[in-house]
């Protein structure tokens, strides 16, 4: 299913945006060295309440996952890039954390994800792969505009990836959100121009860049979620939800002023 959004809806994707956005960076500012990924996913879970928000990720069930999820908040860590299921560890210093989060509110969901290094010790590795994806993902928002293909958007971002070195993946891409968190059209992180489908405004679409960094090969945790690199090499991922507009995107998820 591909849905157009009216005015009305996109107001409410706007605040849906700013929501997902507030709580990943207030998330992110209290986390520190020996915080444990479950009160990470405990913060969220109070922060979506306190809004009167719905967490996108608590009963998702889908065909590849050990469903339901069960919990608000993905947090990957190094090895880990996708579906990050929280569990009982205590983050520490060096670590490469990716918090994924989607929210629905008023009935439009969004979602967003950062990565970010733990603590002082900053791999340089690690700080050229996430701003690798930061980078992916600005060229992927660049390219959306009416009347553009996903494929532009694809080939957008699978340039920045490719030129950087890193192996991409097409198992798990961006996608279309909106009254669901998950619709097509998929976006995957390479493609060629002038393919897929044409790109109109009022479409939500949520682009999101992650790469590994000398693999494009994934491996499923003994959890049935988190996804991880086969070589156990570190990983990054960068997510916003723009809707496409007349003039272009606009990004709903970016962070707000410090």
């Amino acid at each position: 299913m591909i849905e157009i959004l009216n005015a009305a809806e996109l107001d409410r994707a706007r605040g849906s945006g700013a929501l997902v956005a507030g709580i990943l960076q207030t998330v992110k500012s209290r986390t520190t060295v020996g915080t444990n990924l479950l009160d990470i996913d405990r913060w969220t879970k109070d922060l979506i309440a306190a809004a009167g928000a719905e967490s996108c990720y608590v009963d998702y069930a889908p065909s590849f996952g050990r469903g339901p999820f069960g919990h608000y908040i993905c947090t990957a860590v190094n090895d880990a890039v996708l579906h990050g299921l929280p569990q009982d560890y205590r983050l520490a210093d060096g670590d490469l954390l990716t918090l994924d989060l989607a929210v629905a509110r008023n009935g439009i969901a969004a979602d967003s994800a950062i990565s970010f290094l733990v603590g002082d010790t900053r791999p340089a590795a690690s700080v050229a792969m996430i701003q690798t994806t930061e980078r992916a993902l600005a060229a992927g928002i660049a390219a959306a505009k009416p009347g553009a293909r996903i494929g532009d958007l694809s080939a957008a971002i699978g340039g920045v990836l490719t030129a950087a070195g890193y192996p991409v993946n097409t198992e798990f891409g961006g996608h279309g959100i909106g009254s669901t968190m998950h619709q097509d059209p998929h976006v995957p992180n390479t493609g060629r121009p002038g393919r897929g489908f044409t790109l109109r405004p009022g479409l939500l679409l949520a682009l999101e860049p992650w790469v590994m960094e000398d693999t494009a090969t994934l491996v499923t945790d003994a959890d049935g979620w988190t996804l991880r690199s086969a070589t156990g090499c570190r990983t990054a991922h960068s997510e916003h939800t723009i809707a496409i507009t007349e003039d272009g995107a606009e990004i709903l998820t970016l962070a707000p002023p410090a």
